[in-house]
């Protein structure tokens, strides 16, 4: 067993004088917790102990002593084992009585400036004096440091961009000459705080073509988005931009209204006619107002303003909203149905450039369906982000890759980009070889006659040759992301988890489930599907335990150990502390290179876990998420929607993941690329049952579009 401080400081200096003792060792009570090494403690006490010890010890070995009495405050501070210091509270916590404990604790510490100070002593009083003074002051410089870290509020980094202009250009628009819809912003830098996000870049959106904007997480395509739509960049000013961005505010409008004056058009020619019909009814229109009145009624038969109600009405179906949902006050839907309403406001008003960051993050499998075929027919520009492989497929004629600080354009859709952009960097890698190649054959030659006169003339023309070359770069390959789930766990014989003939439900007025019957083990890669309300997650819950069942049972080995992904995972971690330190303060006890290690397996590496959590992309606080949900090794997964956020790298690694990993997974997820890796069974939620369909997805996908065709959404 490790001595003590106490012993330490007996031991190395037996003559010390009682009250010398208890001065010091009051010190090294009072404020042990506040040290951060030996060289702390040698500054507090270092010098009184030389004084004891005269001519015995000199200063470095009064320096390892030091260290030593540290080594054992640091052990002394930790209650159990170095692997498992973890507290176990057995009461609740209360705020207020910490906020006083805090006080008290303060107290504790300004008490030791006033300890009765040892006067008969054979140490130096000026010296004591000045110890004391140093220290004292060290504790007030750090309290009042963590007074003003404690008082200063997390302030994130804004986006901010700016470009070349182009005199021609505005002097065309000042004309009225500019009317084309065809966007093009060249030589453009985006930057977001001290970062920057692209530099020199290009992008042209030609009318009516729907461009997939795609890139790793964290790049910046957001950003870019966002810096569209506030006209940062600049969009030739007719061009209407509309991006579905936030949720719509709650209010008593019905779903349909609301969706219905999203085009200001037919809301303004209505508002006119109705103004002017009232005019005319009371006798106070002027002449023209039945001139007036005739053109409007010619606009809004030309903008087709009679079958405004049933075309809102398909696309809030075609979105999920039942007749019933249509007609309900926006306040009453949840912040998910409100963007739903978002997306369908967007639809409705058809703008010149529609821009959609994620739109299949708040959708279920039967309305990303539907929205695709909507997509396909849409007459206008779009500039969509998306995550979901096949939706690109079904949606784009053009995709646009940020990497490098640059945008590329490649046409045709992502299977095409694929294929293209692989075909690009093996010509890029064969002349980058061959241009090598050739420097190199120069080089010989240089070096081979650099010292011959007869040559001189030669080695010079080839050093002028060489000089003239194009900087040589090698290609710019993107880093291979990888996630890895730990395994250090037994085989578990079945049953793992099971619920039998579960009934339950919320209020008894409404059963959500009857007669629910379901299994999974170990080698289970189940993915559930059905609408979003029909109580996939209830299933998740009641299958961890979370929710008991209102009858029948729910059975899981006494070794099961659950790791759960929940949509809100990412929301509800902790945005003011960085990566490190939020799996520190979730797992304590570890090394800093542990929680690195962690964190690297899911690609949060460097300076990104040293950032505050709040400034990471979405996609980053999902594989912080990821690291966190892993860190205590579960040998079975439950992931509600893991893909929201994550681009299509870290989707694939996901899948490569999963698939090796030996423990059982069961999956709720929209995204077909997803399923189709990962998944061996296919359970659908609906109508109070859950189901096996046998078919897989593609035969999902079937039952939808027939479901679509009966009921008129396509």
């Amino acid at each position: 067993m490790a001595a003590t401080y106490v012993e330490i400081l007996r031991s190395e200096f037996p003559d010390i004088d009682s009250e010398l003792f208890d001065y010091i060792t009051g010190v090294l009570d009072g404020c042990g917790a506040d040290f951060e090494d030996g060289e702390e403690v040698f500054e507090a006490v270092g010098g009184v102990l030389q004084e004891v010890s005269a001519d015995s010890k000199n200063e470095d070995d009064v320096r390892d002593i030091c260290l030593q009495m540290f080594n054992t405050l640091q052990l002394s501070r930790r209650p159990g084992p170095p692997s498992q210091r973890q507290v176990l509270l057995d009461a609740p916590v209360q705020l207020s009585q910490m906020s006083m404990d805090t006080t008290s604790a303060n107290n504790d510490v300004q008490g030791i400036w006033m300890m009765k100070r040892p006067q008969n002593t054979m140490v130096d009083a000026k010296k004591l004096e000045k110890a004391e003074a140093k220290l004292k002051a060290k504790h007030e410089r750090r309290n009042e440091k963590d007074l003003q870290k404690a008082s200063i509020p997390l302030v994130l980094e804004e986006a901010s961009a700016s470009q070349a202009s182009s005199k021609k250009e505005g002097r065309a628009e000042q004309a009225g000459k500019n009317r084309s819809y065809d966007i093009r912003i060249e030589n453009f830098d985006v930057s977001f705080g001290e970062r920057c996000l692209l530099q020199g870049a290009e992008l042209s959106l030609a009318a009516g073509r729907r461009y997939g904007l795609i890139g790793r997480n964290g790049l910046g395509k957001t950003t870019l988005l966002k810096m569209l739509a506030s006209r940062s960049l600049h969009v030739p000013p007719h061009i209407s931009i509309l991006h579905v961005e936030q949720e719509v505010a709650g209010d008593h409008k019905a779903a349909l209204q609301s969706v219905l004056e999203s085009d200001t058009l037919r809301e303004g020619l209505l508002g006119e006619e109705r103004l002017l019909n009232a005019r005319i009814a009371n006798g106070t229109a002027e002449g023209m107002a039945s001139i007036r009145l005739s053109e409007i009624y010619c606009k809004l038969e030309e903008i087709e303003a009679d079958k405004a109600p049933a075309r809102a009405s398909i696309i809030l179906a075609g979105l999920g909203f039942s007749p019933k949902m249509q007609q309900q006050p926006t306040k009453e839907f949840s912040g998910g149905w409100r963007m739903r309403l978002a997306l369908a406001r967007a639809l409705f008003a058809r703008p010149d450039l529609l821009l959609l960051d994620e739109p299949t993050n708040m959708l279920d499998v039967s309305a990303i369906l539907w929205l695709e075929n909507y997509l396909q027919t849409w007459q206008s520009t779009i500039l969509v982000v998306s995550h979901d492989r096949n939706f690109l497929n079904a949606v784009v004629t053009d995709i646009v890759h940020l990497h490098s600080h640059r945008l590329d354009s490649y046409r045709g859709d992502y299977e095409n980009f694929v294929k293209t952009k692989e075909d690009r960097l093996k010509n890029q890698q064969r002349e980058y070889e061959a241009q090598l190649q050739y420097r190199q054959h120069i080089q010989v030659f240089i070096d081979r006659f650099r010292y011959n006169a007869n040559r001189a003339a030669q080695v010079q023309s080839k050093l002028k040759v060489l000089e003239r070359l194009p900087e040589l770069k090698p290609i710019d390959k993107e880093t291979q992301i990888t996630f890895r789930f730990p395994e250090n766990f037994e085989k578990l014989s079945p049953p793992i988890l099971q619920l039998d003939e579960v009934e339950f439900y919320y209020t008894p007025d409404r059963h959500l489930f009857s007669g629910l019957n379901l299994s999974a083990d170990l080698e289970s890669r189940v993915c559930m599907v059905g609408q979003n309300g029909a109580g996939k997650s209830t299933v998740l819950k009641l299958l961890m335990g979370d929710l008991t069942p209102i009858s029948g049972v729910r059975q899981a080995h006494r070794n099961l150990k659950i790791g759960y992904f929940s949509q809100h995972h990412v929301d509800q971690l902790d945005l003011n502390v960085c990566s490190v330190e939020l799996l520190l303060n979730r797992f304590p006890g570890r090394t800093e290179e542990e929680y690195r290690h962690q964190l690297g397996g899911y690609g949060i590496t460097g300076e990104l876990a040293t950032r505050p959590v709040a400034s990471l992309s979405g996609g980053q606080k999902s594989r912080v998420a990821f690291a966190q949900m892993t860190m205590s090794c579960p040998n079975f997964y439950i992931l509600d929607e893991p893909t929201n956020h994550l681009d299509m790298e870290t989707i694939e690694a996901l899948a490569d993941a999963l698939n090796k990993f030996k423990g059982g997974v069961i999956l709720v997820s929209h995204d077909e690329r997803l399923i189709r890796l990962v998944c061996k069974e296919l359970w659908v939620c609906e109508a109070g049952k859950v189901f096996r369909l046998d078919g897989g997805f593609d035969r999902y996908r079937d039952v939808l579009y027939e479901q679509f065709k009966k009921e008129g959404y396509l």
